[in-house]
This record gives C-alpha cells, structure tokens and sequence, in this order.
C-alpha cells in the first residue's frame, strides 16, 4: 500500500448517486485523472440509472467490469481509477486505516445526505462518507435538488456542523457562458478549488474577461 500511496500523492473518493447532474461527477472525474490524483468511484444503483439516462452510459454492477468500462471511458492510466461495489466492505474507503484525501459526493441526493447525517451506512457511499469525516479529511456533497425542505435544510446544517462541505451545484453565470458543458465547468472548478486542485475551467473574478464589473449584489 506505501508503494501504491508513492505512486499516486493524491486518492479522492468520487461517488455518483441518483440526483440529476452526472455530467458534473463525470466531469470531475476527468478533471482529477488528468491533474494525475488516483480516483475511487462509487455509484449508486439509482446513479447507474442517471447515467444511461444523462449520458447514454451503461455502466455494469459488477465492480470489475464498471471499472474497465471507466478506464476505457477515461482514458485512464493503469491502477489509477478503481471502482468498488455498493457493499464491498473490503474496500480502502470502508475503514479509517486506509481513507482518501478527500471525497466528493456529486451529484448527491437528498436521500444519501439524509443517511450521512444520521449516521446510517447502509452502503458503502455512506459508510465512506462516514470514514471521511470521523477522520477530518474533506467531505464535499454537491446537493442537487430544488426546492429544498426544511428537513433538507436541517440535514446540511447539522453535517456543515460536522466539518462537510456543502456545495449545491448552482452555478454562477456573470461569465456569459453560452455552452451547457460551460456551466457544468463553472461547478467543477469550484469543487477543485476545495480540494485544491489547480484548475482553470472558468475565468476568476476580477481577472482579465467579459465580465469584469461590479459583482451582483
């Protein structure tokens, strides 16, 4: 495992649920392959769903196969992305002897916020989430959903209590994209920017562009 850990500085955990938005995890996926960090994707069945849905991807349950897939569809080195089941306890996220960097779950559904913030690892998305934050390393949950309830809202807070980050994906739009994968990119960045992964998706405010101004209030 040392050699594997001199081999790849950084692992981020990137797990898909069944929230609209797969286009910003399999964008961030691309992102950190080609920023040279090791990736472990977890998908959710309903996230398996979303997939075929949004990007005509069918991925296997069958962890061996989902991951051969993704390393063809990422172009990925050998050993750098590895898939795990949704109950492969074995696996390095499972356990705060082996945890990542960093997880990021994007897009995340309302339904695996509620299961992180109570506690309950049902799957190996929660329990990995749960790892992740009992051993203060960085948890990002990109929510997407609209309009939020109270419940929602209650859930963000107690996990932001617990040290997450919670990030919805609304993007910003004082850069005047006119392309979706623009938008898409304007949430991605702000996700690498937390795990500080050096990007430049998008313009900075303030920098030289077509936006320079006076922020909205």
């Amino acid at each position: 495992m040392a050699e594997q850990r001199r081999d790849w500085p950084r692992t981020i955990t990137v797990a898909l649920t069944g929230a609209s938005g797969s286009q910003y995890g399999l964008r961030l996926v691309e992102c950190l392959l080609e920023a040279g960090v090791r990736v472990y994707l977890l998908v959710s069945q309903a996230g398996q769903v979303v997939l075929k849905m949004e990007a005509d991807l069918d991925v296997s349950s069958r962890p061996a196969e989902a991951e051969s897939f993704f390393l063809r569809h990422f172009r990925a080195r050998p050993g750098q992305l590895r898939v795990f089941g949704r109950r492969q306890w074995t696996a390095p996220v499972a356990s705060g002897t082996n945890p990542p960097d960093a997880m990021v779950i994007c897009p995340c559904t309302t339904g695996t916020l509620a299961s992180i913030a109570a506690g309950v690892s049902s799957c190996l998305i929660d329990r990995a989430a749960d790892v992740t934050l009992k051993e203060a390393r960085k948890l990002i949950l990109v929510i997407r959903e609209t309009p939020f309830t109270a419940i929602h809202l209650e859930n963000m807070l107690r996990l932001a209590r617990a040290g997450a980050v919670i990030m919805p994906a609304n993007p910003g739009f004082y850069f005047k994209p006119n392309r979706v994968d623009q938008i898409v990119d304007f949430v991605v960045a702000r996700i690498l920017d937390h795990l500080g992964v050096a990007n430049d998706l998008v313009p900075r405010w303030g920098e030289a562009g077509p936006f320079i101004g006076t922020p909205p209030s």
